[in-house]
């Protein structure tokens, strides 16, 4: 039995740029979804689609790499845990690495990265950063 399956993907899509893979996959949640479609419009992973394989859907993540091979994604961390939930405000939402990075929030309004948080002035539960 798996407790946090957004845990269970941070580490796919690490393990799968660490190991040089084209893409990693995992099971299908909306949630998990949207999560790789923010970190997708931000740059740090490519493609995101969804398939069927064996009767169950998938995500299936392309992982993208730099010029010299090494993987966009220098660091990716779980803050909100099934555990101990970490939930911000509007005035508090992070800036990951100087703005480098990318923190995912569920909002009231959808999973949105930290600057749409902003612009949009919610605040949410923090789910991840990712540099």
């Amino acid at each position: 039995m798996m407790t946090d399956p957004i845990a269970d993907m941070l580490t796919r899509i690490r393990n799968a740029g660490v190991a040089r893979h084209a893409q990693t996959t995992c099971p299908s949640s909306r949630q998990k979804l949207a999560i790789a479609r923010v970190l997708q419009k931000a740059g740090f992973v490519g493609d995101v689609r969804v398939e069927a394989r064996e009767g169950h859907p998938v995500i299936v993540i392309g992982i993208r790499y730099d010029e010299k091979g090494h993987a966009l994604i220098d660091g990716i961390q779980r803050i909100s845990r099934p555990g101990r939930r970490s939930y911000v405000g509007k005035a508090e939402v992070p800036r990951v690495r100087h703005g480098l990075g990318v923190a995912v929030l569920s909002t009231s309004k959808g999973i949105l990265s930290d600057d749409e948080a902003r612009e949009q002035s919610v605040g949410g539960e923090l789910l991840c950063e990712v540099w």
